[in-house]
């Protein structure tokens, strides 16, 4: 069975941004895809300090909840994260983690599907949206999108069950991405994944 993780950058358990998450978990069962919602934000989670450990050990340094979401992120077919919007970015715990994870984890997350979504109580919604994205966009994962920017308003968890559109946007997330992890899994039995070249490395010494 498929599997998908969601990611709560958020403090709050319960708050806007997982009632976002959770809009979409019935949708993901209803098309036979399994979900688990991993708290992050409320976390102690410590950004990456550059050591190098994880080039030679295949995980980071920091034995925290990053390489435990790591295991699971390597069997996963796909990664939803969630964040708040704190001044107009993601907040700093799910940053954190997500530069860690992307980087100490030396498995292919190639086509693995990603989705991306904010909350915001007015703006820097899609500020937000857009450094999120940037995580699947640089490992080969296509990014599943909606009928709107994936994106909810609300400054207490009530506020966001009366944003229908942001809600309904949820759900038609959850729908695309489910269509797409599926066919992906077709295509690969048919014709196999594309061809990943790698080895090019261009860099300027000298600043030149």
């Amino acid at each position: 069975m498929a599997k998908v993780l969601l990611l709560n950058g958020s403090p709050h358990p319960k708050g806007c941004t997982a009632t976002a998450l959770m809009e979409m978990i019935p949708v993901f069962s209803s098309a036979g895809i399994e979900t688990e919602l991993i708290q992050v934000g409320n976390k102690d989670i410590r950004g990456c300090v550059s050591c190098g450990s994880c080039g030679k050990t295949g995980k980071c340094v920091f034995d925290d909840l990053v390489n435990e979401v790591a295991a699971k992120f390597e069997t996963a077919d796909g990664l939803v994260v969630g964040s708040p919007v704190y001044y107009g970015s993601p907040n700093g715990t799910i940053l954190a983690f997500m530069d860690r994870l992307f980087y100490s984890t030396p498995f292919s997350k190639h086509l693995k599907v990603g989705a991306a979504v904010v909350s915001a109580r007015r703006g820097g919604n899609t500020a937000s949206f857009d450094v999120l994205n940037k995580y699947f966009t640089i490992s080969g994962m296509p990014v599943a999108s909606s009928t709107y920017w994936n994106q909810v308003h609300g400054f207490t968890a009530e506020d966001v069950k009366k944003d229908l559109e942001g809600l309904q946007t949820m759900r038609n997330l959850a729908r695309n991405m489910s269509f797409l992890i599926k066919a992906i899994a077709d295509a690969r039995e048919k014709y196999g994944l594309p061809e990943v070249e790698h080895g090019a490395f261009t860099s300027f010494p000298d600043g030149k």
